[in-house]
């Protein structure tokens, strides 16, 4: 079995954890921000390290994560936690909304659904997220996505709305 820091050592950044300069919301669109996270031009966020997850690929209004479950995500029952699954979720739900954010827009979470359709333990191995743009209005966006396992069985699917605001409305 692959070991967790083993599964993603090509999406660590250099430069180790963090978050994106806010300065840097004011110079590039939100698909050039999370390609520099990609390309590992930012420091990787500090939650895709503790969950074991990372952003992989990244377009207008798509975006992809790959996660592996562990030991350290388990519930009391032995299973992976679920707030694991909606940790990966919430994130390809958001970042596919931020790549269609323009220079200075910022978003935060609304709402969230998710539906569980199997369990996930250690055993099932690499999991993919891949979160869509359903609808990108100037201040509400709405994305849905599908975690799956290694053999395309889905594990949860999920919506998401996101407000969209100025900036300036994180520097508080």
């Amino acid at each position: 079995m692959t070991s967790e820091t083993e599964i993603f050592p090509g999406h660590v950044s250099r430069l180790g954890l963090g978050s994106i300069p806010l300065a840097e919301l004011a110079h590039y669109t939100g698909l050039q921000l999370l390609q520099r996270v990609v390309a590992g031009e930012y420091p990787a966020p500090s939650i895709a390290a503790r969950m074991n997850f990372a952003l992989v690929e990244i377009e207008e209004g798509r975006a992809v994560f790959r996660g592996l479950p562990g030991e350290r995500h388990l519930n009391p029952l032995g299973g992976v936690h679920g707030g694991w699954a909606a940790t990966v979720m919430d994130s390809a739900l958001g970042c596919c909304i931020h790549a269609m954010l323009g220079i200075g827009e910022a978003f935060s979470t609304a709402e969230m659904k998710i539906n569980y359709t199997r369990p996930i333990t250690p055993q099932t191995g690499i999991v993919t997220c891949e979160g869509k743009v359903v609808h990108k209005g100037r201040t509400l966006a709405v994305s849905e996505a599908r975690l799956t396992d290694g053999q395309g069985r889905l594990l949860a699917f999920g919506t998401e709305t996101c407000s969209i605001f100025p900036m300036s409305r994180l520097q508080g």
